[in-house]
């Protein structure tokens, strides 16, 4: 039964408190706060998604140190105003502005170190590094991570929410490779979290950390880098049915018994020639030796018909992370350009059921029929599972994040060509016509769930898409580790009904 101390506690959280005088509160610890009217608000409230740059943070602090961080949250805990992390700011829906306006951001641009302990191979990452300086910085030392293709993606909400890459059927998720975290309390405290301290909350950080807490840093281990690798790209240009059957070939290619590790792999579907096509890309990692990779990836080009256009990449480990990037380097000190006008949706499958038939033929033919969309787009199936998977041998159990079981994630996206606004009602209706093709084609009671890396808005049942049975033990640590609800946008964990989490 929950305490009086509780219940007015969890009221009172979700009863905003404006001070007047909360900005002043902030000014004056020695780093800088952007307010609203100044120019460095003016570029630093531009969320990454322009489609949402109609949300307005109270100020945005930049802090130097963790104790700065903590004076911070302090004062949001306080006067009980939101706040919200921004590492590389690449929140889909702008969660790391707050998601709605009012927040206060915590920027952690500052925190930009990286080192590595010689003996133990542990990282030490400060959270305002994005991954293109991780792995040019990692390289270096001749270490490596999983993580993502983006250069310009922020280590924290990329290693709280997952972090997959082409490396990660080998080496997991990004957040399996955290072995501590530096982080501040909504109270103030500034602690260290792992398994030996405060276990409880270390497993929430790792599936859902922005709801718990800032992180300072990550203590990552990290991998040899491999001594080459080869990035392969096939496109062909197929009509619906032969897509369905491509992607069918990918599937069963991905469930091959003792599948390389050193092997993962994506299918990318992009507007076709003509109504009524799709253009087909079978892209990946090859991480092992360079003459074998042929025979690994030949049993699915063999099966799919036409002559496909082949890009094959060759070289050093560093040199795959730049090609997969796109933009032919690793510099990311250029953050004002980076942004997108765009809507996204996600989907988790599971192994279990995987893409039937009927659901691979409806999601190829919705999008060879369009072809006269407003908006790009692209449909991404990232291989999770298949035998093998570095990610799903990891026990449910042991993160708290959500889909252990999944042989794909689908990330399905759209936007303006000139990836400006406005985003026009059609770039809403592909999407979601995209992802209602292979629900309403797959057999009831499918379990689809959705990756927290590619969150969006209005996600009817969110707590259990992305979490899974893992959400009221997150409610719990939430009611226990931020009584007052400091940490909220709006998909952040929710404060239990039931009380704190009272185990260890």
């Amino acid at each position: 039964m929950r305490s009086y101390k509780q219940f007015v506690l969890a009221l009172l959280s979700l009863v905003p408190i404006v001070r007047g005088d909360i900005v002043s509160d902030l000014q004056g610890h020695g780093f800088e706060v952007a307010v609203p009217g100044s120019e460095q608000y003016n570029i630093a409230s531009s969320a990454y998604n322009l489609r949402l740059d109609s949300v307005d943070p109270t100020a945005i602090t930049f802090p130097k140190s963790p104790k700065d961080v903590s004076e911070i949250l302090k004062i949001c805990s306080r006067d009980r105003v939101p706040a919200v992390a921004r590492s590389g700011g690449h929140s889909y829906v702008a969660n790391s502005l707050g998601g709605d306006s009012g927040a206060i951001v915590i920027d952690l641009s500052s925190f930009t170190q990286i080192s590595v302990d010689d003996n133990s191979k542990i990282a030490a990452i400060g959270t305002g590094n994005r991954l293109g300086a991780i792995a040019s910085g990692l390289f270096a030392k001749g270490r490596a991570l999983p993580h993502g293709t983006c250069k310009m993606v922020g280590i924290g909400g990329h290693s709280s929410f997952g972090g997959y890459g082409f490396t990660s059927r080998k080496w997991g998720l990004t957040l399996d490779t955290v072995r501590s975290l530096d982080v501040v309390l909504s109270n103030g405290t500034i602690a260290s979290l792992s398994s030996h301290n405060y276990p409880d909350l270390f497993w929430a950080f790792r599936g859902a950390g922005a709801s718990f807490g800032v992180v300072t840093q990550t203590h990552v281990a990290t991998l040899d880098a491999p001594p080459s690798s080869t990035v392969f790209v096939y496109t062909w240009d197929l009509t619906a049915e032969e897509a369905a059957n491509a992607l069918g070939v990918f599937q069963s290619h991905a469930q091959t018994p003792k599948l390389p590790q050193e092997y993962g792999a994506e299918i990318t579907f992009r507007k076709g020639s003509a109504f009524g096509k799709v253009s087909f890309t079978f892209i990946g990692g090859w991480y092992g030796p360079q003459d074998q990779l042929q025979s690994v990836i030949q049993p699915v080009v063999n099966k799919i018909p036409g002559t496909p256009v082949v890009q094959l990449t060759p070289g050093s480990y560093l040199d795959s992370v730049i090609t997969l990037d796109g933009s032919g380097n690793l510099d990311t000190s250029n953050v004002t350009g980076d942004h997108d006008t765009f809507f996204a949706r996600s989907l988790t499958v599971p192994e279990s059921v995987g893409l039937t038939a009927s659901a691979r033929k409806a999601f190829t033919t919705f999008m060879s029929n369009s072809f006269n969309t407003s908006t790009t787009w692209f449909c991404q199936v990232e291989l999770y599972g298949g035998t093998n998977s570095a990610i799903n041998n990891v026990p449910f159990d042991a993160t708290s994040f959500g889909h252990r079981d999944a042989i794909f994630i689908l990330q399905l996206y759209a936007f303006t060509p000139s990836k400006l606004p406005p985003f026009p009602q059609s770039g809403f209706d592909f999407v979601n016509g995209v992802v209602d093709s292979i629900t309403n084609n797959s057999p009831p009671h499918t379990d689809f769930g959705a990756y927290a890396n590619y969150i969006e808005s209005d996600l009817p049942n969110w707590q259990q898409k992305y979490y899974g049975a893992h959400y009221p033990k997150l409610q719990q640590l939430k009611t226990k580790y931020d009584p007052t609800n400091t940490f909220r946008f709006p998909t952040s964990i929710e404060l239990s009904k039931s009380g704190p989490y009272e185990g260890s």
